[in-house]
């Protein structure tokens, strides 16, 4: 599995939006500053997600983002799935069971992906919004919230560890 620049910033700009929920909403170029994000490539992600009904706009001087759910009802493959796609190495779990039946030869490969995919999958599914900017309801998850430091930290640690390709 692989997650693009687009889908960390998606996921910047959702942990912004749900370290602020409640509060109202939130403009873009607040979560744009807050996150160290580009704003215009900001404003294309938050349509998606918009249409994909996670966050919701309000117009007007006192407009913004909000999350139209509670973030410990948002899961992060949901985001990553949206944005990037199926979870799976490549294709998705469907497509490779299919080649799991029919390609013999490969079937023991096919076969770690899809366990690779598996795993990746549940860690996603069963981690919200929530549980890593520390405004969960789950007890004894994500109690703390750190703010990410200028530098890109989050980004940068994913960038190194894709260029051992």
């Amino acid at each position: 599995m692989k997650i693009s620049q687009k889908g960390l910033y998606a996921l910047e700009a959702i942990m912004t939006l749900g370290r602020r929920y409640g509060t109202g909403t939130v403009k873009i170029r607040d979560i744009a500053i807050e996150s160290d994000l580009p704003e215009k490539f900001l404003e294309l992600i938050l349509l998606e997600m918009k249409n994909a009904r996670i966050v919701e706009s309000v117009r007007g001087a006192k407009g913004g983002y909000q999350l139209r759910r509670p973030p410990s009802e948002i899961q992060l493959s949901e985001i990553i799935r949206l944005v990037d796609g199926p979870l799976a190495p490549f294709g998705d779990a469907d497509q490779l069971r299919s080649l799991i039946a029919s390609d013999a030869d490969h079937r023991a490969l096919y076969e770690v992906f899809l366990k690779v995919r598996d795993s990746a999958a549940k860690i996603l599914e069963s981690t919200s919004v929530a549980d890593i900017v520390g405004n969960g309801s789950r007890p004894g998850k994500g109690t703390k919230s750190k703010k990410k430091s200028k530098d890109g930290t989050l980004l940068a640690m994913v960038n190194r560890g894709s260029k051992a390709e």
